[in-house]
């Protein structure tokens, strides 16, 4: 509108002029400026009908992951000549191709597509707006206003899919489920032999202890059952940032997701807990629900400070059934500030906790980030060994230590150490 505003300043000045001076030259030179002032005028339409809607394909991605976004414009009003369609993107997200911006004409009762890609980082990204400017045939007159095009994108941690993982926790509950009971019942691993009861079908009969006490034994199975498993994951910020703003946290993302997935799959009941600069709890449950609950709060976690929550003593056991899994997903660094950490895990395995430790190596990661040289080599290897005397203690304390060299996928890297039992792990660096 400054242009109109402009002209017609300008033509009012030629009229003025023209009568002051009774000049018929000045008011000739502003009659083709009324008439170019008028015609533009007229050519705005009196109503106009938009609609807009707004298309994400797919509407849930992995981190990264191409998504396009097509913005559609309909037109159910009268012929428009020049329409400036300008989509507003939520802070995050990265333009992969495409532009969200585009000029078109639009025809009454027709439609235009304004088409890009996108990628973005972990999180929930909102679409609200999009900026409709229509001008007329001269350029003249412009019409600027925001239509509504709701839209989610939801990018969720990847989830690499572990085949089994292998825990026993001393309680388990009542349903039938994969993690050995130690109750003999019906089952698959042998467990013992008692008395032979009425009803008890012929293949589980011990005919050798039979013949030899004269006597009928029916063998007994070691019941599989389902248990609670508690997923801690760290997010603190002085145990994850190093080099500035690079973090590791994302791995631990990554992890604790493949984790949740498994266990749930197994029929199992999980809960997680997330210690940054709050704690955010996602109370225990099973199946497909809960799997999305946890990945929603995985998806909005964040590395955070909180001093109240400096250490792993913080946190409450009433969060944890007696005598339940518990799995801690920490780069556990070993500094002055998270000294006590170590004898927080212990700690958990005295009150009859089984405890899990997935570790995203710092170690390595910090290293990668950093030019190689010798003193940097020499720097990690002795890190790397006060780290390996740390880590003993928790397994002397029965505890199941796993590092993962984040170069390297979780699922591939970790599968072989987790589908055993713990008894049989070193603690160490994964090779």
């Amino acid at each position: 509108m400054k242009r109109t505003t402009f002209l017609l300043a300008f033509v009012f000045a030629l009229l003025i002029a023209s009568l002051a001076t009774a000049s018929g030259g000045l008011l000739l030179l502003a009659i083709p400026l009324i008439l170019y002032l008028v015609f533009a005028l007229l050519g705005l339409p009196d109503e106009i009908e938009l609609e807009v809607s707004r298309l994400l394909d797919p509407e849930r991605a992995d981190p990264n992951e191409p998504v396009t976004v097509r913005v559609i414009v309909r037109n159910r009003g009268v012929d428009l000549s020049e329409v400036l369609i300008e989509d507003i993107l939520p802070d995050g997200l990265i333009l992969e191709s495409g532009s969200p911006r585009s000029l078109v004409a639009l025809p009454g009762g027709g439609e235009a597509v304004l088409e890009y890609v996108v990628s973005a980082p972990r999180g929930t990204y909102h679409f609200e707006n999009v900026r409709i400017e229509i001008g007329d045939v001269l350029g003249l007159t412009r019409q600027a206003d925001f239509l509504p095009a709701p839209g989610q994108l939801f990018v969720i941690p990847n989830v690499l899919r572990l085949k089994n993982i292998s825990i026993r926790p001393l309680r388990t509950r009542v349903y039938t489920g994969s993690i050995p009971a130690r109750v003999g019942g019906s089952g698959s691993e042998f467990f013992g032999v008692r008395n032979y009861q009425p009803g008890d079908s012929s293949r589980i009969i011990n005919w050798r202890a039979s013949a030899r006490h004269e006597e009928i034994y029916s063998n007994e199975y070691q019941q599989e059952r389902v248990a609670d498993v508690g997923i801690v994951v760290d997010a603190r910020k002085h145990s994850n940032l190093f080099a500035g703003d690079h973090s590791i946290f994302d791995h631990s993302v990554v992890a604790a997701a493949a984790l949740a997935d498994v266990f749930l799959s197994q029929g199992n009941r999980v809960g997680m807990l997330i210690q940054s600069s709050m704690l955010n709890w996602t109370f225990p449950s099973y199946g497909k629900i809960q799997r999305e609950r946890i990945m929603r709060d995985l998806m909005h976690a964040h590395v955070g400070d909180n001093p109240a929550l400096t250490g792993l003593h913080r946190l409450s056991f009433s969060m944890f059934p007696a005598e339940s899994q518990i799995v801690l997903v920490s780069p556990l660094i070993t500094d002055p500030l998270l000294a006590d950490d170590l004898d927080a895990l212990i700690q958990w395995r005295a009150r009859g906790y089984q405890v899990l430790v997935v570790i995203p190596d710092p170690v390595s990661f910090e290293l990668s980030l950093l030019p190689s040289s010798s003193e940097s080599d020499l720097a990690g290897r002795v890190v790397y060994l006060e780290r390996k005397v740390a880590l003993r203690r928790l397994l002397h304390a029965g505890i199941h230590v796993v590092e993962w060299d984040v170069s390297k996928p979780f699922d591939q890297a970790v599968s072989p150490y987790l589908s055993r039992p713990f008894y049989t792990h070193p603690v160490g660096r994964i090779p």
